[in-house]
């Protein structure tokens, strides 16, 4: 029965002209599951539920649409309210980390200014003591340089606890108290949505790094995954747990081996001996730490292992804290040393900053956790109709495969062979069973023969200067065609397939772009996943394999190149349409790893600047120039009698690859003049002038003032020109063919890759009608001024303009070479 009654809060109330009406718990309750099904139901919609629901006969429409209204803004509210309970829960963590870190650093401080008035007092009594030459004085001041040597610890179950405890004293100093110098990871800055406080060592044993933050996990939840090494981070190989002690206080300490692939072919993996003592604390925290168990005795121990540097994990582990109202606060400090001497003096960089340890190991220590909180908090399916869950497997799994082909590790089957008298590409070959039989085992069960017998891997390290890592890796990325060889492209997804009998080199056809499918999905932070289609623009002779496109599923990390001295991965593998979960996969790819710790905060002008710093100072690589090594490695699935032929096939690729990353590398380096190269390209002065003179011919003054008229100084006015100076071909679909380095800014991207950007793709609809009407005038009359408006570059990014400039740019036999377009005072929306 419906009634009116006086005003009222009771959620049960709809509004109609003024007045409030009161429902009935069977009306309410109707509704609800109205609501349920169709929460924005339509006018026709509302009378068909008055009809199907008698006991809502007598409720008028408007009245049913008012209460709809109110629903829907009641949902809204306690959605924003409970997102808001959500984010003040982060901060008040968040500040109590601050907080910690801020009575961690005024401890610091104190201690910083008692050790500097004691080395104060001590220069001056050594002062003293140098005037005085007696043999008292002389022994009495170098007592205090004695070290003292630590014996073998005992390693008996007695020792072993006591060793545990040390170690949990020691990671508690450096997790929360003063024990090692922390500064703030450059480009981390704390706050409600980023991953954490992220610090790293200055000045101590080794490499250091340290963390907190809150995870939407419960503590023992996050001990049982933090303490799988191996279901989190990539670069472990193996642990194995070879002995288990239970304590008193009901903790653990177990024994563990462990290793860790190599990063690049330049260097051996490390193993660690290690001790792990989990152990709750009296304020309902959990601890697990652990440390390197090198010097023991009584004991066991575990002897080198050949191909393996035996490294040292110093106190290290996990804090652990529940929070208020769910979730965990957790303390991570990672502190190793990586015995450095063991790999090239280049390389040495690459095991001594803390800044990388801190990335790949408690960096992705943190992403993990908080991958898997969001799925248990927000559980999906994909469009590609997997889980989250799903895809960070294969996820591990690619990038497993590819360090397992870095590395070549002989108990899992690879031996080198024989080099063709050049060591810049190393080949190995695998006859195991399981490795060999994997890439073939899901297509034989649809009845397709089993031909590959072996896999090869062909592998390469180079070393990169002046040019980012993630710059480059987004290159290789978006433009595979500047690299790869499409007929080798072919045959690594033939030989997943059904395998060729012979190797796909002569064909009739050719493979189009490469399309990147929208199924992408990020896993961790910085990283996701997609599928690549290579389309194929023809068909091979004598009945070759791979008539059809080819698919790559592709893991990608590291393309942010805010992120200062991030290392960047592209790992891919072929694919064909019946792919599931647990398929047999070839992954093959590029790491990149910066090898210095004196990092630019400006990076290289590239395929996406976002700097906006001022023009004479973009570019500038004021902490000077940067090293980077790129780590190549490439699978193939093939025929043991076509182990020859294959190799050196294999090792061209990788040659030729070599060469295209050079070539990409120099064009994406800075430089005064852009590209390098393009100084000492005729072509490029040639061009130069013909713009300049087409330009003075046709619009009757010069394009550029005080220039001495030498080609060189017309080159480089005309590439720091501040305004975006391009040329298209005179095609239907004019292509761009040149910029200087303000037009590659705005169109965002590269010399080399500059002719995939086609001039009817930055402009919409109005402004392609715009341009492309101009052509005939331009062409006809030489010239033509175009209002302001608004562009995209290459990345679809709006950028506007003042005005266009457009004239035809004539050769020395006055015929039309090109159009030039000067975007007048452009800048990124």
């Amino acid at each position: 029965m419906m009634t009116i009654s006086s005003p009222s809060k009771d959620d049960n109330l709809g509004m109609d002209n003024g007045k409030y009406v009161r429902y009935t718990p069977e009306q309410v309750e109707a509704l609800e599951r109205l609501y349920h099904d169709c929460p924005k139901p339509s006018s026709i919609r509302r009378q068909q539920l008055i009809r199907e629901c008698p006991i809502l006969s007598n409720i008028e429409p408007k009245q049913i649409k008012v209460w709809f209204q109110n629903r829907r803004c009641r949902e809204k509210q306690r959605k924003e309210a409970s997102r808001l309970q959500a984010v003040n829960r982060k901060l008040t963590a968040m500040n109590k980390l601050l907080m910690e870190e801020n009575d961690r650093l005024q401890k610091q401080v104190s201690h910083l200014v008692y050790e500097n008035s004691y080395f104060r007092q001590q220069t001056q009594n050594v002062t003293l003591a140098t005037t005085d030459t007696s043999c008292e004085s002389v022994v009495t001041s170098g007592q205090h340089h004695l070290t003292p040597q630590h014996p073998p610890k005992d390693a008996s179950p007695a020792g072993l606890l006591s060793i545990a405890e040390e170690t949990l004293t020691e990671f508690l100093s450096k997790a929360t108290g003063t024990a090692v110098e922390w500064v703030q990871m450059p480009g981390m800055k704390p706050g409600p949505d980023s991953i954490g406080i992220i610090a790293i060592s200055h000045g101590c044993t080794g490499v250091a790094s340290r963390a907190c933050g809150l995870i939407g996990l419960e503590p023992t939840r996050v001990a049982e995954i933090l303490k799988d090494w191996s279901s989190w981070f990539r670069d472990c190989r193996a642990v194995d747990t070879l002995n288990v002690l239970s304590t008193a206080n009901n903790g653990t300490i177990e024994l563990l081996y462990m290793q860790l692939y190599a990063p690049t072919t330049l260097a051996p993996a490390r193993d660690f001996w290690l001790l792990r003592y989990t152990s709750p604390m009296e304020d309902g925290s959990l601890v697990i730490c652990e440390r390197s168990l090198n010097n023991t005795q009584n004991g066991p121990s575990m002897p080198p292992v050949p191909h393996f540097v035996r490294a040292e994990m110093l106190p290290s582990g996990y804090l652990i804290r529940p929070c208020e109202g769910g979730g965990s606060i957790i303390h991570i400090v990672d502190h190793v040393d990586l015995e450095p001497w063991s790999v090239p003096e280049v390389l040495r960089p690459l095991y001594e900053s803390s800044t990388l340890l801190a990335q790949r190991t408690t960096f992705a220590a943190f992403s993990h956790l908080r991958q898997i909180s969001q799925e248990i908090s927000q559980p999906t399916v994909t469009s590609w109709g997997r889980r989250p869950a799903a895809l960070r497997a294969l996820g591990q799994r690619m990038s497993r495969g590819f360090n397992e082909a870095v590395n070549g590790f002989a108990d899992e089957g690879w031996s080198v062979t024989e080099s063709d008298g050049v060591d810049d590409v190393t080949v190995f070959v695998n006859l195991a069973p399981a490795k060999a039989t994997g890439a073939n085992q899901m297509y034989a069960a649809h009845g397709i023969p089993v031909v590959s017998n072996a896999v090869l891997c062909a592998k390469a390290s180079m070393l990169l200067q002046d040019v980012a890592p993630a710059i480059l890796m987004r290159f290789l990325r978006e433009y595979r065609s500047e690299w790869a060889d499409s007929s080798m492209d072919a045959y690594s997804a033939a030989s997943v397939k059904a395998g060729p009998t012979s190797l796909p080199m002569d064909r009739n056809g050719s493979f189009g772009s490469q399309v990147i499918l929208p199924l992408a999905h990020t896993l961790e932070h910085e990283e996701f996943m997609e599928v690549v289609k290579l389309e194929n623009m023809g068909h091979y002779q004598d009945n070759m394999m791979m008539p059809g496109d080819i698919f790559f599923l592709q893991l990608c990390n590291g393309v942010d190149e805010n992120a200062i001295g991030t290392s960047a991965e592209l790992v891919f593998a072929p694919i064909d349409a019946s792919f599931t979960d647990d398929a047999p996969l070839l992954p093959s790819g590029f790491r990149i790893i910066p090898i210095n710790n004196k990092l630019t905060q400006n990076p290289t002008r590239d395929l996406a600047s976002t700097l906006e710093a001022p023009r004479n100072q973009r570019g500038s690589n004021q902490a000077g120039p940067t090293k980077s090594v790129m780590t190549i490695a490439f699978q193939f699935g093939f025929e043991i009698h076509l182990e020859e032929n294959i190799a050196a096939m294999a090792r061209q690729y990788v040659r030729s690859i070599i060469s295209s990353v050079q070539r990409v590398a120099l064009a994406l380096s800075p430089s005064p003049f852009g590209s390098p190269s393009l100084q000492g390209n005729p072509e490029a002065h040639t061009l130069t002038h013909w713009i300049q003179q087409s330009y003075s011919g046709f619009l009757g003054e010069e394009l550029f003032k005080s220039v001495d008229g030498r080609s060189e100084s017309v080159l480089k006015t005309l590439w720091n020109h501040s305004d975006a100076i391009t040329c298209c071909s005179l095609k239907t679909l004019p292509v761009f063919t040149f910029a200087n380095q303000a037009g590659l800014d705005m169109l965002e991207t590269t010399l080399v890759s500059l002719q995939d950007v086609s001039l009817d793709k930055i402009f919409d609809e109005n402004g392609r009608k715009n341009v492309f009407s101009e052509l005939p005038q331009i062409l006809q009359q030489g010239y033509a001024c175009l209002p302001g408006g608004v562009c995209l570059s290459s990345m679809g990014r709006p950028v506007s303009y003042e005005r266009v400039v457009a004239w035809k740019v004539l050769n020395d036999n006055d015929t039309p070479h090109c159009i030039a377009f000067m975007f007048i005072n452009w800048s990124f929306v």
